[in-house]
């Protein structure tokens, strides 16, 4: 099995992140026009559910699979590998069974009582057996990433995107006659046949990667496997509560999200309606830079995790740093086009610019966000996992605090539900960093901040020279696709000038090494 670099295994990741949100958008630009506003908007109030049961199930066993089989495969141990993944087999399957039955039972009282909108029931129901299948692939996922080959699960990704978006008009068509509830179902189930199929391709990769056979003495493993239970603990059982906290604030904001606006004396069609703009619409756009971030935090916890199996704490200090500085760089390019070109980016996508206040808000703001999952990922490897939960679990009880007082007013309404997602944004991520400097004495140098500063208003100047200098932006998708062609270009020179990449880095890339040289 192929083992890559640090840079090499992120830009795969990288790569399979950015054809998976490019069909993601595909998909959510079809969805939106087929179902509208308020179809969207219930689409969105049931995924909250699923999160927090998948959350559940996962136990945070993927962060745990990853990081103990990196340190078992930094001696070799393949024993230790085979009982790392028959344990968590057992935990994952258990559980799965369990809250889908249970999923499928509540769903009547999560629908009526807590979303306050009793057509959440069919893509409730719908999405339940999704359940099992990412059970196992996160197990899958968790062992390729452990071992550091980033190949499987982003080939798993892009199959998984490409089925959905092959199924998703198909069914949304055949069930929107009954009702936008029963479309919203329909690509609900679309969702489960994409994770299908990325599961069956994970079990074929791992079967022929010949490394073990996890039948064989399946039962003693399982027996004899007490210490690789405790150790998979330490880590799971914190980054359960730290993914917990995400996802029961995921969970109960539709439902302080439509009681805050009830109070505030908006109607409830009306409160899914603006909910579906802002999760649907602006949401997706500045979730947009995650994938790469998130590679890097995906290539980080096995990195960091066999750099401290060998005691380097110098390459550990490194790797964070590097993660940083392209966190940045992804994330800056984004806030910026968000910010300066959000009308016509969200009338091209979806037909409707209602969601351009939330953008011009919030990009700004969302910057920090690109810094946290790796910051995160760094506290998991290090052992500091539960630190991790408390500053994600501070962050949702203020975000949530904000988001009563606020949306509750009629004044501010959903604008209060951004503030609130902001407030939380930057608080977490301040935390992590906070932590992060006490356990180790990390610092971001002066002249990088300095840098990034400079990046950043180079590229602000710039893009703003283009509306001047191209103003038939607004209404021209090739325009617009000009327009940011050229700031893109003079973004990635602005990138190499302030060496937020180096020349060093991309030697580390195998194909890249090649033509350098």
């Amino acid at each position: 099995m192929t083992k890559q670099s640090f840079l090499h295994g992120t830009l795969i990741l990288i790569l399979a992140g950015l054809i998976t949100r490019f069909l993601g958008f595909i998909n959510r630009i079809v969805v939106a026009r087929l179902m509208g506003e308020e179809g969207v908007g219930l689409y969105m109030m049931a995924l909250p559910t699923l999160f927090l049961i998948i959350t559940l199930t996962q136990f945070g066993l993927p962060v745990a699979i990853s990081k103990r089989v990196a340190e078992a495969e930094a001696y070799g141990n393949i024993k230790k590998i085979k009982q790392i993944l028959v344990i968590s087999l057992i935990i994952t399957g258990t559980l799965s069974i369990i809250f889908t039955i249970g999923m499928i039972l509540l769903a009547p009282f999560v629908a009526t009582t807590l979303l306050t909108d009793e057509r959440t029931l069919y893509p409730l129901i719908a999405i339940s057996p999704i359940v099992p299948i990412v059970a196992i692939t996160s197990v899958l996922r968790g062992y390729f990433q452990g071992r550091q080959n980033m190949k499987p699960q982003s080939i798993a990704l892009v199959i998984e995107q490409v089925v959905r978006i092959s199924c998703v008009a198909l069914f949304v068509k055949i069930f929107l006659p009954y009702g936008v509830e029963f479309a919203a179902a329909g690509a609900m189930f679309s969702v489960i046949l994409g994770e299908l199929f990325s599961l069956l391709f994970l079990i074929w990769m791992f079967r022929n990667s010949k490394r073990m056979k996890l039948r064989r003495y399946f039962f003693s493993y399982m027996k004899s496997g007490k210490s690789t239970l405790q150790e998979l603990m330490s880590i799971a059982l914190p980054s359960t509560g730290s993914r917990m906290v995400g996802s029961l604030s995921h969970f109960f904001e539709p439902i302080l999200v439509s009681q805050s606006l009830a109070i505030a004396g908006i109607q409830t069609a009306v409160a899914t309606k603006q909910y579906g703009e802002l999760t649907g619409y602006a949401m997706p756009l500045l979730f947009l830079p995650t994938f790469i971030t998130n590679s890097l935090s995906i290539a980080l916890v096995p990195s960091i995790s066999e750099a401290g199996a060998r005691n380097n704490p110098n390459l550990i200090h490194y790797r964070i740093h590097q993660a940083i500085r392209i966190s940045f760089a992804s994330g800056a390019l984004a806030t910026i086009v968000l910010t300066l070109y959000s009308v016509p980016i969200l009338s091209f996508m979806y037909g409707s610019t209602n969601a351009n206040k939330f953008l011009v808000l919030m990009a700004p703001f969302f910057i920090l966000l690109y810094f946290q999952a790796p910051l995160n990922a760094a506290l998991q490897a290090l052992d500091l996992a539960k630190p991790a939960m408390w500053n994600s679990l501070i962050g949702a009880i203020v975000k949530f605090i904000v988001l009563i007082a606020l949306a509750s007013n009629a004044t501010f309404g959903i604008m209060g539900v951004a503030l609130a997602i902001i407030v939380g944004v930057v608080l977490v991520t301040f935390l992590h960093l906070a932590t992060l400097i006490k356990a180790i004495s990390f610092r971001i140098p002066m002249i990088d901040i300095m840098k990034m500063v400079l990046l950043m208003g180079s590229t602000w100047w710039a893009g703003d020279m283009l509306k001047t200098i191209l103003p038939g932006f607004e209404s021209s998708v090739l325009t617009l696709g000009f327009s940011l062609t050229i700031l893109t270009s003079l973004y990635i020179i602005l990138l190499f000038v302030f060496q937020f990449i180096t020349k060093e880095e991309l030697k580390q890339i195998p194909y890249l090494n090649h033509l350098l040289s």
